[in-house]
C-alpha cells in the first residue's frame, strides 16, 4: 500500500474510531458468502420451483389415476351445489360461484404443493365479498354492480398475495397463531349460519348481514312470518345430518365397508339437492302467479361463460374499495395457508407458503377473465378430496369437467332448485368451521392467554363484523409476540450436582446450573441448589437481547448486585458534598442502602448464560456496557463478564465491538457504542478512572489449563481451543464460564492475602 494510502488509511480509523487491537470476528463478506453457495443454480431453482408439477408429471402412473379420478369426481359432486350456495352468501348470482369453482380446481393443479387442497368459493370469503359490495353501494349508489366490484377484488388481492409468494414473503403469515385463525373461523361460522337460517325459514324484513346478534334477535322476531320454503330447507338439513350421521355409524359398525358408507355419505349434498329441485319442481311448475312462484327458487342460470374477457377494472372503483382490500387479503392467504399446513400435516408431507401464495394469487388474477369472484382454500372440500384417496393436484382437473357439465349441461335444472336448500347445504358445510369443546379446552391446556384471543376474537366477530374479529386477533396476537420480547424471564442460576447411579464402581458426575428459586412444577422442590462461589453471579435470560427488553434485564442484574453484593468502598466516609446527587447515602433518603454488611461479599464477576439468546442489537449492546458501567460504579473496581454459550458470529462481533470477551484495561472499555446524540465536549463531571487491568493482575500467576471440555482433537492428534484464545471471557459451555469466573476469584483472593502479608511486614 502507498504511502499516501496508508495516511488516508489512519485517518479513516481515527473518524470511525477503530480499534488499536483488532480481534476476529465475522464480517460482512462472511455474510453474504453465505446467503447463496451457487447463486446461478439458486435462480433455475426459483423459476423452476414456481411450477412443482414438473416435479411430479413425469413420475405419473396408473396407480394415481385411479386415486386422482375418484377424488375429482367425488370433489366436482359436493363442488358445484357449495359454490351456487356460496355466490349467493356474497349476493351474486349462482353462475358466479361456478365460474370461480371452475377456475379455482383447474389453474391451481399447476401450481400447487398440496395434493389435498380444494381453490374455490368458500363461505367466509363469500361473506367478506358480500360486505365489500354493501360497502360500495352505500358511497357509491348503483354505480357499479356486484359482480364487478366482486371480480376487482379478486383482481387486487389476487396481484398483492402473488406479488408477497414471488417475493418470498410467505412468512408474514406466520406471525398470526393458530388460535386467533380459529378465533375469527369461529366466529365467522356463526356470523354464517346465522345469517343462513332466515334463507332457510323463509323469513325476510331485514339485513341478514348485519351484526351476528342483531341477526339473531330479528329471526327470533320473524318465526311467525315462517313460510313455506322452511319445509324445503329444515327437511333438507335434517336429511343431510341423518345420512351423515348413519353412515358414519355405519362405517363403524362394519369396518369392512367403511368405505362404501363413506361415498354414500359423501354424495348426500347432490342427493337431497336432485330430491328437492324435483320437489320444487312438482309444487312450483303449477302454481306460478304473475311471475312468482310460492317458495323462492333460483331461476335463470346462463349457461356457458357468459363473461369471459377482459375485466374491466375501474380506478374510482379501486379507490373505493380500497379501506376493504387488506381484509380481503388477509382472509385470503390466512385460510388457505391454514388450511394446506393443516392437511400436510396430516398426510405426512410440507408444503411451501410462498408457492401456495403464488397460487392463489395466480388463480385469482386468471379467474377474472372467467368473471370469478375471490376464492381459496375450502376445508370441508379438501378434507372431502382427503378421504376420497387423492394422489396428486392433478384430481382437480376432474372436478373442472365435473364444472363445465353443470356450467353446460344442467343449467336448465338448476331453475327450480329451492334457496332455502342452498341454504341448508350451507349451514351443514360452514358449522363444522366452528371449533369443537375439546379444541378450545387445548387452547387452554397449552396457553390461557391464546385462548383469551380466540374468544376475544369470536366475541368481537359475533358481536361486530369479521373485519373487526380478524383485526382484533391480530391486534392481539403481535401485542402478546412484543409483551413476550419485552418481558422476557430471567434466572440468577445456581448449581446442582448430577450423579450418575448407573456406575457403582465409577460413578460420574456433573454440575448443572439451575434458578436458585426453581419455578413451581418444574423441578422437585426438596433438591438443595447451591449458590454459586460468593462474589459470582450467573444470569439466564430466555430471550434475544433486543431493545424492547434490554432495559429491563439492565435493572434486573444491577439490582440483583446492589442487594445481594457490598459496595466497594464506604460511603459513609464520603462528605455529603462528594456524593452524587442521586446517592443518599448511608440513613439518608427513603430508599438509601443501609451500612455496608460485612457478611455480603465483594462482586468479583458475573457470568451470562446467552444459550437463550439468538439475536443481539446495539441498544442490547448498549445496556451491557451501562450494566458494566453501573456495577463498576458500585464495586468501585473492575468486574469480570464472562459469556457462555454464544450461538452466533454475529453476536460474538457485537459482544467485542461493546469491549467485552477480550480482557482489554478498564480505561480502553467504550461507555458508548452508538451514541444517539454524540457529546462532543468529553464526558461532564469526574472522568472514569482508570483502574488496573484485572486481566493484567491475572497474568502475573501462570494461566490454568483450559478444560478438557474446552479441548478438541486434530487431524495431526494435537489439540486446540474450541473458543478462540482472543476472546478468553467467551466460553463454550456454561460450567466452564463459572468454573472460569470461580479460578479469577481464587487468583484475586491469593493477590489480596498476599498484598496484605506484604503490608504487614512493611509495618513492621
Amino acid at each position: 500500500m502507498s504511502p499516501p494510502l496508508e495516511k488516508f488509511e489512519k485517518i479513516g480509523k481515527k473518524v470511525i474510531n477503530y480499534p488499536d487491537t483488532s480481534v476476529s470476528v465475522v464480517g460482512v463478506k462472511d455474510w453474504v458468502r453465505g446467503l447463496s453457495k451457487d447463486p446461478k443454480q439458486d435462480v433455475i431453482n426459483y423459476f423452476t420451483g414456481l411450477f412443482p408439477i414438473l416435479g411430479w408429471i413425469t413420475r405419473y402412473n396408473l396407480g394415481w389415476l385411479t386415486g386422482d379420478v375418484i377424488a375429482g369426481l367425488t370433489v366436482g359432486i359436493v363442488l358445484v351445489p357449495q359454490s351456487m350456495s356460496y355466490a349467493q352468501i356474497a349476493t351474486l348470482p349462482a353462475e358466479y360461484g361456478l365460474y370461480s369453482s371452475f377456475v379455482g380446481v383447474l389453474i391451481y393443479c399447476f401450481f400447487a404443493t398440496s395434493k389435498d387442497v380444494s381453490i374455490g368459493p368458500v363461505a367466509v370469503m363469500s361473506l367478506t365479498v358480500s360486505q365489500i359490495i354493501d360497502h360500495v353501494n352505500k358511497s357509491h349508489p348503483d354505480k357499479w354492480g356486484g359482480p364487478q366490484i366482486a371480480t376487482t377484488v379478486a383482481f387486487i388481492c389476487g396481484f398483492i398475495v402473488l406479488g408477497i409468494g414471488l417475493l418470498r414473503l410467505g412468512w408474514i403469515v406466520e406471525f398470526i397463531p393458530a388460535p386467533a385463525v380459529s378465533g375469527f373461523m369461529t366466529g365467522s361460522a356463526i356470523n354464517i349460519v346465522s345469517g343462513q337460517v332466515p334463507g332457510l325459514m323463509g323469513i325476510t324484513g331485514f339485513n341478514t348481514r348485519g351484526a351476528t346478534y342483531m341477526v339473531i334477535i330479528d329471526t327470533l322476531k320473524g318465526l311467525p312470518r315462517t313460510k313455506l320454503d322452511a319445509a324445503f330447507g329444515l327437511t333438507g338439513l335434517t336429511c343431510l345430518y341423518l345420512i351423515r350421521w348413519t353412515c358414519d355409524y355405519l362405517g363403524k359398525r362394519f369396518p369392512r365397508r367403511a368405505r362404501l358408507f363413506f361415498f354414500i355419505s359423501v354424495f348426500r349434498n347432490a342427493f337431497i339437492m336432485v330430491v328437492l329441485t324435483i320437489a320444487s319442481w312438482l309444487y312450483c311448475r303449477h302454481r306460478v302467479v304473475k311471475g312468482k312462484y310460492p317458495i323462492k327458487i333460483l331461476q335463470n342460470v346462463p349457461r356457458g361463460f357468459k363473461h369471459l374477457g377482459q375485466p374491466d377494472i375501474d380506478r374510482e372503483l379501486i379507490s373505493a374499495l380500497g379501506s376493504e382490500i387488506p381484509i380481503a387479503t388477509i382472509i385470503l392467504l390466512l385460510e388457505h395457508i391454514a388450511i394446506s399446513k393443516s392437511f400436510g400435516r396430516v398426510n405426512g408431507y410440507k408444503i411451501n407458503p410462498n408457492q401456495e401464495l403464488i397460487a392463489i394469487g395466480v388463480t385469482n388474477t386468471i379467474g377474472t377473465l372467467f368473471g370469478a369472484y375471490p376464492a381459496t382454500g375450502s376445508f370441508s372440500r379438501s378434507a372431502l378430496k382427503s378421504k376420497s384417496g387423492v394422489r396428486t393436484p392433478a384430481a382437480g382437473l376432474l372436478t373442472a369437467v365435473v364444472v363445465i357439465v353443470a356450467l353446460y349441461g344442467l343449467t336448465p335444472a338448476f331453475f327450480w332448485i329451492p334457496t332455502a336448500g342452498l341454504s341448508a347445504v350451507v349451514i351443514h358445510a360452514v358449522a363444522d368451521l366452528v371449533a369443537s369443546p375439546s379444541q378450545v379446552y387445548s387452547y387452554w391446556r397449552v396457553s390461557p392467554i391464546e385462548f383469551v384471543i380466540w374468544l376475544a376474537a369470536v366475541l368481537v366477530t359475533v358481536f361486530s363484523t369479521i373485519e373487526d374479529g380478524i383485526y382484533t386477533s391480530i391486534a392481539a396476537s403481535f401485542a402478546l409476540l412484543l409483551v413476550r420480547i419485552a418481558r422476557p424471564r430471567g434466572h440468577f442460576l445456581g448449581k446442582v450436582t448430577l450423579r450418575s447411579e448407573s456406575f457403582e464402581k465409577h460413578p460420574e458426575s456433573r454440575d448443572v446450573y439451575v434458578p436458585l428459586r426453581p419455578p413451581s412444577g418444574v423441578l422437585n422442590p426438596h433438591v438443595k441448589v447451591d449458590p454459586p462461589a460468593p462474589g459470582v453471579v450467573v444470569y439466564r435470560f430466555e430471550e434475544s437481547y433486543l431493545y424492547p427488553n434490554s432495559s429491563l434485564i439492565n435493572s434486573a442484574i444491577v439490582d440483583y448486585v446492589k442487594q445481594h453484593m457490598r459496595r466497594g468502598k464506604n460511603m459513609a466516609a464520603v462528605k455529603l458534598s462528594d456524593r452524587p446527587w442521586n446517592d443518599p447515602g448511608p440513613g439518608r433518603g427513603l430508599h438509601s442502602d443501609p451500612a455496608d454488611d460485612p457478611s455480603k461479599p465483594l462482586l468479583h464477576a458475573i457470568v451470562l448464560d446467552f444459550s437463550g439468546v439468538s439475536h443481539i442489537d446495539t441498544t442490547g449492546v448498549q445496556a451491557l456496557i451501562d450494566t458494566r458501567n453501573e456495577i463498576e460504579r458500585w464495586t468501585d473496581h473492575p468486574v469480570e463478564f464472562h459469556f457462555a454459550t454464544i450461538l452466533s458470529p454475529w453476536i460474538r462481533r457485537a459482544l467485542v465491538a461493546g469491549g467485552f470477551g477480550t480482557g482489554a484495561p478498564a480505561s480502553n472499555l467504550p461507555r458508548e457504542i452508538a451514541a444517539v446524540v454524540p457529546y462532543r465536549g468529553g464526558y461532564a463531571g469526574t472522568a472514569r478512572p482508570a483502574p488496573p487491568d484485572p486481566e493484567a493482575a491475572i497474568q502475573e500467576v501462570p494461566q490454568p489449563r483450559r478444560p478438557r471440555s474446552m479441548e478438541s482433537s486434530r487431524s495431526d492428534d494435537t489439540v486446540a481451543p474450541l473458543v478462540p484464545e482472543d476472546t478468553p471471557f467467551f466460553h463454550f459451555d456454561l460450567a466452564e464460564a463459572v468454573r472460569a469466573a470461580e479460578i479469577g476469584l481464587l487468583q484475586m483472593s491469593s493477590r489480596e492475602t498476599q498484598s496484605d502479608s506484604s503490608s504487614k511486614k512493611t509495618g513492621l
